[in-house]
């Protein structure tokens, strides 16, 4: 597991204060992603139920959590394997029917909708935004690098 330094640990403890709504020093479980995402992880949400102990809808909205139940958290987060480009492009190479480096954007689209953590319309139009050319086909590798510098 992932040992943080302490410039690092007093970084992540200052962002978790701004999510701190009540001033308690304490966050909702539904914010633990979000505090996740914006320290630099990119966790599903079911990682992050699964080390939150599969919590209900109400236990989300109602249970809250202090800093340092918080950090075992993100150093268990920080651990998951992440994916790398050459899985990304080698995903996408499924749906290259051509062999020409593109994947339809319609199909793309239908695929971020409906597999694994499923997307919203409006985060896939983010997602999407100047990556379909004029015929709607994405470059896959290009779009893989800018979804990993994103």
């Amino acid at each position: 597991m992932t040992e943080f330094t302490a410039d690092q640990i007093e970084d992540f403890k200052e962002a978790f204060g701004l999510f701190d709504r009540i001033g308690d020093s304490q966050v909702a479980y539904n914010q633990v992603a979000d505090i996740m995402r914006a320290l630099g992880q990119n966790p599903t949400n079911k990682d992050v139920n699964k080390i939150l102990g599969n919590p209900t809808a109400d236990d989300m909205a109602n249970k809250r959590l202090n800093f340092d139940a918080f950090l075992p958290m993100l150093k268990e987060v920080d651990a998951i394997q992440k994916g790398t480009y050459d899985d990304y492009v080698e995903g996408l190479r499924v749906f290259d029917k051509e062999g020409n480096g593109t994947v339809m954007g319609a199909e793309l689209r239908i695929v971020l909708s409906t597999l694994g953590e499923k997307m919203t319309e409006p985060e896939i139009d983010a997602l999407m935004a100047g990556q379909e050319d004029e015929n709607g086909s994405v470059h896959y590798e290009a779009f893989v690098k800018h979804i990993m510098s994103v």
